[in-house]
């Protein structure tokens, strides 16, 4: 039986970011449900800003392809997307945008095709990165992922942590292990 595997990332570049904390918690709860977790950070897959005259002098970056090979190795993807004015954050739309360009094997939609994907955010005031999430959603629908109704955005998140990075409420805790492990299942339950 094949185990579901998931791809796991946070759209944000901040060494100490929220997302990448909330991420941690999320990607216990997929593990802990079975499914083999992939965790990157995007701060190592450095792209230019999507140009395609610079893709038709260059043709896609290195770092590009590594991230196609890595989103075709999962059927999953486990996303925390920060808010930026309201919406989706450069790097995870650039990120986004790079993996779907097509090649000489057809589109690059084919990496995102029939995937699964959970979406988590984390912010200091009172949505919680809510509005960004609404972006991301609608992008993912979009190019073919199938992105689970559950979501999780997380208001007052700066204090949510203790010093170890470990969370200090016990709720959101589960809150987040279960939006994790709700993937997990029902991707399982797809590639079965």
């Amino acid at each position: 039986m094949t185990k579901p595997k998931i791809l796991a990332f946070a759209g944000s570049a901040k060494k100490e970011s929220l997302n990448k904390k909330i991420l941690a918690v999320a990607v216990q709860g997929a593990q802990e449900a079975g499914a083999e977790v992939t965790v990157i950070d995007l701060r190592e897959y450095p792209l230019p800003i999507m140009d395609e005259d610079l893709e038709a002098a260059e043709g896609i970056p290195a770092k590009a392809k590594e991230l196609r090979a890595l989103f075709a190795d999962n059927h999953g993807l486990l996303l925390a997307c920060p808010e930026y004015n309201s919406s989706i954050t450069p790097l995870l739309k650039n990120t986004i945008d790079w993996v779907s360009r097509p090649d000489q094997d057809g589109s690059g939609l084919r990496f995102f095709n029939d995937k699964t994907a959970s979406l988590i955010s984390a912010s200091g005031g009172a949505l919680g990165g809510l509005r960004g999430l609404v972006h991301v959603r609608a992008i993912l629908g979009n190019i073919g992922v199938h992105v689970l109704p559950k979501q999780l955005a997380v208001s007052g998140a700066t204090k949510l942590f203790n010093d170890d990075d470990s969370i200090n409420d016990p709720d959101r805790e589960k809150q987040l292990k279960d939006i994790g492990a709700n993937l997990a299942q029902m991707t399982d339950k797809i590639i079965a």
